[in-house]
């Protein structure tokens, strides 16, 4: 099913019909274009690649040499997009898979340089969105896993640690997948069986009943529930 890259802007309320409060998280999707069209002989399943944002390309200055100055679109990023009729390089690039919805479904087609804007998605539907949740860096085991700590009073001195992490005789080790201190956040995640509540097609904005991962101006991709 297709889908689309865009930005989360952060979160609001909208009233529906009955007067009820509704928090939505605002996306703003601008038209992505279509960089690469991959059919089921190459990859095994159909797909399309499509670019988000801009990349700042290489200058040239009165002499002739090219100043870079920051990060700047290298030239296999800048012929990519040339093959699909873009003058700049997307920033970002992501593959969205057309053939796994449902049989009966009819499978969409695109061309290099066709454009997907939010007008594919309606009030109504369901969608799954993946961001990368805010990273907190390293953390201990209360804030990292919830844990309650120890006591506060009676001459404890170990309040937020971890406590004992296994036997010393059997098994004579740490058990795989012991919830301990360590990086906390800044992960790939999906929430599915989100309904899209309201599309403002003038302003390239989706609006999405409850919240998404990630921190605001974080690029998530909205894709249609299979």
């Amino acid at each position: 099913m297709i889908g689309i890259i865009g930005k989360k802007l952060g979160m609001t309320q909208i009233f529906n019909d009955q007067g009820q409060q509704i928090p939505c998280t605002v996306v703003e999707a601008t038209p992505n274009a279509v960089v690469q069209v991959l059919t089921a002989e190459i990859t095994g399943v159909q797909s399309v690649q499509l670019g988000y944002g801009e990349q700042k390309l290489a200058r040239e200055n009165k002499k002739g040499e090219k100043t870079p100055r920051g990060r700047r679109a290298h030239k296999a990023v800048v012929g990519h997009a040339a093959k699909a009729g873009l003058t700049t390089a997307p920033k970002f690039l992501r593959n969205f898979r057309l053939d796994d919805g449902p049989k009966s479904a009819e499978v969409p087609t695109y061309t290099l340089g066709d454009k997907v804007t939010v007008d594919v998605f309606a009030p109504g539907e369901q969608v799954k969105v993946t961001g990368t949740s805010k990273g907190r860096g390293f953390q201990g085991v209360v804030k990292r896993h919830g844990f309650h700590g120890g006591p506060n009073t009676h001459g404890n001195t170990k309040h937020r640690r971890p406590g004992s992490i296994g036997p010393g005789t059997d098994p004579s080790r740490v058990i795989k997948g012991k919830k301990m201190p360590g990086h906390y956040g800044d992960h790939r995640h999906t929430q599915t069986h989100l309904r899209i509540e309201k599309i403002d097609a003038e302003r390239n904005l989706i609006y999405i009943r409850g919240s998404v991962a990630g921190p605001t101006n974080g690029i998530v991709l909205v894709k249609k529930q299979g």
